[in-house]
């Protein structure tokens, strides 16, 4: 193993990860809902925003559409 190696002719290319990171977001749950999911955390030992998001990529990926009825 070398004692320093050369980096400036390296080639730079783009993180194929970038597209996949997570990005923080600002939402209001309901204390239910949240109370729901770290209930489910608990027994899974995923954390509980991991769960949310999972829950939220699964109905994205098969394209699921909330039904709401408002009641007058």
């Amino acid at each position: 193993m070398k004692k320093e190696y050369d980096f400036s002719k390296m080639k730079s290319r783009k993180n194929p990860y970038a597209s996949k990171l997570k990005k923080p977001v600002t939402i209001r749950l309901s204390e239910d809902v949240i109370e729901y999911f770290k209930e489910m955390s608990e027994e899974s030992g995923i954390p509980y925003q991991s769960l949310i998001n999972l829950y939220l990529r699964d109905c994205a990926n098969h394209h699921r559409k909330v039904d709401v009825q408002w009641q007058p």
